[in-house]
């Protein structure tokens, strides 16, 4: 029982853009059983998710889709219907509000609930039941379902959630109860450690770790001399189920966040500004989706020693658009860059002082990269074609250097 423990649960819709596209389409996306979403058969883009039964085939999110239709010649693809996705993400997290007050959106189809202190609202049932019934709940409201990790942290909560996918044969709850962390870690690899990439597993696996288990064998001194103290002391807390890091309900100053954790470590200026512009795009159109401006943007790196640095600016007046959000973006970016030049493992951008957006109201900001409402409206007209033919149908091309 979890009496006097936190009680996390992480609810992650399953296959959340494929459920949608069937949803939005059902006489076409909704019959087919190989599906892939996130373009046609003549693009050139990636899979943004794909359908279980694609997935026997190897098919698997963020692969090429040309790659994806080799592995599955019958695959039915189709464009992202973001405008639903959006619509159905706040649909759900409305619905997660009715179990409590305290729900963090992790991304569009992950959300963390804080269930501490519920007990007696729940008259002290299983944990288990009370998934089961956010579960039920949410299937009823929203047509879609969730599969649900849960523990005392979110790190447990997180790496449970996995073991209850259908993907892992899971039946849709997994709940890792106060005092079993241990035995529930021993069953894992340490690729299923959230920020555990591609080439920190190369580096561990050169050193014969592998399995959780390889590193519960090893004392904190052993693996100084494998790595630097800050990733040994990182990678020790998470096998041990260490994490202190709270739900946190997004209110209006709380902020946006959207960060990546890179397969590889980055060295080139080049691609992590790539990866910054992809981030960029997708915040400053939750933005606006969400009707909403913000003031302040601040950019995040973490090296590849797990040192995390960051950088930000408020400006005069709220903005939307993406061209002003990147050019002080771009210029925090270099500004970190510059000042400890190594590999990146992830880079993220937040956009915080938000605040409700009010139409026919221009705000001139007083530097070079001024937002205009001729900015405003071109937003405006690319987030509609973005809605119609997927985010990747118009991408910024000059803007990053902060250019018109």
């Amino acid at each position: 029982m979890f009496g006097g423990m936190r009680r996390i649960l992480l609810a992650d819709a399953d296959a959340f853009y494929v459920a949608v596209a069937r949803a939005v389409d059902p006489e076409g996306a909704g019959k087919a059983t190989l599906l892939i979403v996130g373009g046609s058969r003549d693009s050139r883009g990636v899979v943004c998710s794909a359908s279980y039964e694609t997935r026997k085939f190897g098919v698997r999110s963020a692969m090429p889709i040309a790659r994806a239709l080799r592995l599955c010649p019958d695959a039915v693809c189709v464009p992202v219907p973001f405008k639903e996705c959006w619509a159905k993400s706040r649909e759900i997290r409305e619905t997660l509000q009715q179990f409590s007050p305290v729900v963090e959106g992790a991304s569009v189809d992950e959300w963390y609930i804080d269930l501490t202190g519920t007990e007696g609202v729940y008259h002290h049932e299983p944990l288990t039941a009370t998934a089961q019934r956010i579960r039920t709940t949410v299937q009823a409201v929203t047509g879609l379902t969730l599969s649900i990790g849960g523990g005392t942290n979110k790190l447990i909560a997180k790496m449970a959630v996995d073991r209850a996918k259908p993907s892992r044969d899971g039946n849709g709850i997994k709940i890792v109860e106060p005092g079993a962390e241990e035995a529930f870690l021993r069953t894992c690899t340490l690729a299923d450690i959230p920020m555990v990439g591609p080439k920190f597993q190369q580096r561990l696996a050169a050193r014969g770790l592998v399995a959780v288990e390889d590193v519960l064998r090893c004392d904190p001194a052993t693996l100084q001399t494998w790595m630097s103290k800050r990733e040994a002391t990182w990678l020790w807390n998470r096998v041990h189920g260490t994490d202190e890091g709270s739900v946190a309900h997004r209110v209006m100053n709380r902020g946006l966040s959207r960060d990546e954790t890179f397969g590889r470590d980055l060295q080139d200026d080049g691609e992590i500004e790539r990866e910054l512009l992809r981030l960029v795009t997708r915040a400053a159109a939750d933005l606006r989706g969400d009707h909403l401006t913000a003031r302040t943007v601040a950019v995040k790196l973490r090296d590849w020693d797990f040192k995390t640095r960051s950088a930000q600016r408020t400006l005069p007046e709220p903005v939307v658009s993406d061209r002003v959000i990147l050019h002080v973006a771009h210029e925090l970016l270099a500004s970190l860059r510059n000042t400890r030049r190594v590999p990146a493992r992830l880079v993220g951008v937040r956009l915080s002082g938000l605040a409700p957006a009010v139409e026919g109201i221009t705000n001139q900001l007083a530097m070079l990269s001024e937002e205009t409402e001729r900015d405003r409206g071109l937003t405006r007209a690319v987030d509609r074609v973005r809605e119609k033919f997927g985010p990747k149908s118009i991408l910024p091309g000059g803007i990053t250097r902060g250019h018109p």
